[in-house]
Formats: C-alpha cells, sequence, structure tokens
C-alpha cells in the first residue's frame, strides 16, 4: 500500500515538473514526436494498403484462383520475366476446353481476356477503357455485383451478340440521368446495347475501378481474335481443394504441353493467397526498414532525454538533499526519476498518435493513398516511446539516487 502511495505520488511529482517547463519538455519531445508520427504513418500507410490488396484479390474467393500465360508473384526479376515471355506461349480456347472437360477438382471454370480501348455515346468518348471478353459465368467466378440489370446470357454470347455489362463510370460519364438498360453506345465504332451495370468499387491511388465494359468472350473473339491475351478463372469444390485443384489444373496444363518433368512450368497459377502472401513479404520489409529507421530516431530522442534529466537531476540537488534528511529512501528518488523520465517520453508518445493520426485523416481526405491506423501501431508506439523514456532515464535516476544528503543540501538553489 505504501508503495502504490509512493507511486503515485511519483506521478505527479514527475506530472508537476513537466508542467513547470513546458518549452523544455516539448523541446525534449520533439524527436520522439516525429519518430512516433512517421512509425505510425507508415505503418497506416502499409496496413491501408493491405486491406485494399486484400479485398481487390477477394473476387476469386478463398477458393477461386487463376490461370495466366505470365505472371510474377513475389520479388521482381527482369531477367526471368524476359525469358517466361520468350518461354510461354499463349493460353488458348483448346486448352480451355480441355480443362473444363478433364478438371474433377473444380466447380467452375471460365475464361477471359481484355485490351484498352475507346467508347462512344454521341459526342462523348472515353480514351483508355478496359474492354473484357468474359465467360458468362464470370459474374460468379469474379463475385461481380450487378446493380442495374443483368449479366449476358449463355445464348447471346453463343450467338455472339453485342450486348455489354458496363461499370459504374462508364453510366456515369454517358446516362448520368436516364436508365442505361436498352442504350447503345460504341467500342470502337461497333454498336452495343447495354444489358446491366456493375456495383461501383472507387479508385485507389488515383486509379478508377470501374472505368470497364465486359462483353460475351465469343462476341471479343469475334472481332479481335482468340490468339492473344486469354486467361482462365476457375473455382475449386471447396476452399479445402484449392490446392489440390490448382495442382490438377497444373498437372493436366503440363500434359496437354507435354512438358517434360524436369521443364519448367510454362505458365502460371495465382490464387488470393498467394497474391497476398506475396503483397504482405514486400510490405513487411517495409515495416521492418521503417521500424529500423524509426528506432534510430528513438535513441537520438532517448539520449535528449537523458541529457535533460541529468540537467533537472543536477538543478533539484538540493531538494533530493532535503527529501533525503527527511526520511526518503534511494528507491523513492529513484522511483520519481524514472517515472518522470518514462512520463515525458510517453507524452511524446502520445502526442505523436495524435498528430499521426490527424495526417492520416489529412491524405485520406486529400490524396488517393489509403491510410488506416492500425491499433497496434499505437500501441507499440507508445510503449516504445515510454520504454526508451525508462531506459534512459536509469543512469540519471540511479545518479538521483545516489547523492549523498549532506553535500546535496550545500548545493545552493
Amino acid at each position: 500500500m505504501q508503495s502504490t502511495a509512493s507511486f503515485w505520488e511519483a506521478v505527479r511529482g514527475a506530472a508537476r515538473s513537466l508542467e513547470s517547463s513546458k518549452l523544455r519538455s516539448f523541446l525534449t519531445l520533439l524527436g520522439i514526436i516525429l519518430a512516433t508520427t512517421t512509425l505510425i504513418a507508415v505503418m497506416a500507410v502499409i496496413n491501408g494498403m493491405n486491406r485494399y490488396i486484400a479485398q481487390n484479390v477477394s473476387d476469386m474467393g478463398a477458393d477461386g484462383f487463376r490461370v495466366f500465360r505470365l505472371a510474377m508473384i513475389g520479388e521482381w526479376d527482369p531477367k526471368k520475366y524476359l525469358e517466361m515471355e520468350k518461354r510461354n506461349p499463349e493460353l488458348t480456347r483448346e486448352e480451355f476446353e480441355f480443362l473444363k472437360s478433364h478438371a474433377t477438382l473444380i466447380d467452375d471454370v471460365g475464361m477471359e481476356t481484355e485490351r484498352q480501348v475507346k467508347v462512344h455515346y454521341g459526342s462523348q468518348q472515353v480514351d483508355g477503357v478496359d474492354l473484357n471478353g468474359v465467360s458468362t459465368n464470370m459474374v460468379s467466378l469474379a463475385n461481380v455485383q450487378i446493380t442495374l440489370g443483368r449479366f449476358f446470357s449463355d445464348s447471346e454470347n453463343q450467338r455472339r451478340q453485342q450486348v455489354a455489362f458496363v461499370g459504374a463510370d462508364i453510366r456515369q460519364r454517358f446516362f448520368p440521368n436516364v436508365n442505361p438498360l436498352g442504350k447503345t453506345f460504341a467500342i470502337e465504332g461497333r454498336p452495343f446495347e447495354v444489358v446491366g451495370v456493375a456495383q461501383a468499387k472507387g479508385s485507389v491511388f488515383g486509379e478508377s475501378q470501374d472505368n470497364f465494359v465486359m462483353i460475351p468472350v465469343e462476341t471479343y473473339f469475334k472481332i479481335y481474335g482468340a490468339r492473344k491475351g486469354i486467361g482462365y478463372r476457375a473455382r475449386a469444390l471447396g476452399p479445402t481443394f484449392v490446392y489440390r485443384a490448382q495442382d490438377q489444373v497444373r498437372m493436366l496444363l503440363r500434359s496437354f504441353r507435354h512438358l517434360r518433368p524436369n521443364q519448367d512450368d510454362t505458365f502460371a497459377i495465382v490464387s488470393s493467397d498467394s497474391l497476398v502472401s506475396a503483397w504482405n513479404g514486400i510490405t513487411g520489409s517495409i515495416a521492418a526498414t521503417a521500424v529500423a529507421v524509426v528506432s534510430v530516431f528513438m535513441v537520438v530522442g532517448g539520449v535528449v532525454v537523458m541529457n535533460i534529466m541529468l540537467a533537472v537531476v543536477t538543478e533539484r540537488t538540493h531538494e533530493i538533499g532535503i527529501r533525503k534528511s527527511v526520511g526518503a529512501r534511494r528507491v523513492d528518488i529513484l522511483r520519481q526519476f524514472l517515472v518522470e523520465s518514462s512520463m515525458l517520453a510517453s507524452t511524446g508518445g502520445l502526442i505523436g498518435v495524435i498528430l499521426a493520426w490527424f495526417v492520416a485523416i489529412l491524405v485520406r481526405a486529400l490524396t488517393p493513398v489509403p491510410m488506416s491506423v492500425p491499433v497496434s501501431a499505437v500501441l507499440i508506439s507508445v510503449t516504445l516511446s515510454a520504454s526508451v523514456g525508462l531506459f534512459f532515464g536509469i543512469y540519471p535516476a540511479t545518479r538521483a539516487s545516489r547523492l549523498d544528503p549532506i553535500e546535496a543540501l550545500r548545493v545552493e538553489q
């Protein structure tokens, strides 16, 4: 009980000391404030981007995966990519039909291809629109959300009809105040009828996710051919089958292409897990680097705290002598200065947290950079700053506790 009372007395004394010299305390804390703000800001950007990536690839679902001609997962290697570009042939419709008829561990599989085009409606034109030729089952395979109308049908795909399912940007640009269903617009001069509109996804880093048009894949092949850019999107029988389904698809494609056991795959299979794992590996390295850099600033801030606390000990030598002469123990003096240095540093950490929170709000409002302050970053930052204050306060506190009361009383105030 006495120890608890002594602790809270030390806290009140530390608070009075910090309040009595606000400017000195602020200047002392500046390094810790900036270090904490930087750490939380970096972790907020990483956390926001991680959430976006997880949401962006979640259209494949836990049981979905995609097959591409080329894909680099993990560390970028230009030489390896060029080798793959020379070695990997285009995926074909024949391979798609082979997979569709032989794969037993997939629930559904679809075909997709894309290019960028110009679209027109009356006198209005939009450049750089993503044109996707897709199977009719892509609405479920890619978790496409329909806000108006419908997706195109198997009959429309087989008959190669010129119908389109458009993104929210196209609707907003061409049909802002009217019902777009049944309206006709042009894709590179060819008329297409709108049958449905997708739910808006928003944008990231200034790039819209809604600037697209989907048309039946057979219609796409009729116009642009089926020689380049084909990919497959598959869904396993369930989340527990996804890895076995990928292995089966890999085996079937290797068999179709007559690849020997010692030859590398001439295609790439990508799942949500692999994309998220690769991204987390990149951001993990960034976070580790940020923590290392911020730790240097924290150490510098800790050294400043230690110097200030040594100056405080010198200023309050006479006071320490009085306290010791009336019965204060060494542990009481030690506790007082350790609490004061810890409070000093943790106050800097808290100010840094508040500043980082305002920075995150400002960045989200003014830029397309996704920022989301994680609770873990706040806890780590405050704990780290308090620990720095505690560690660098040990020497000044020890020095204060060892002062001889007689010699201390002789020091003039």
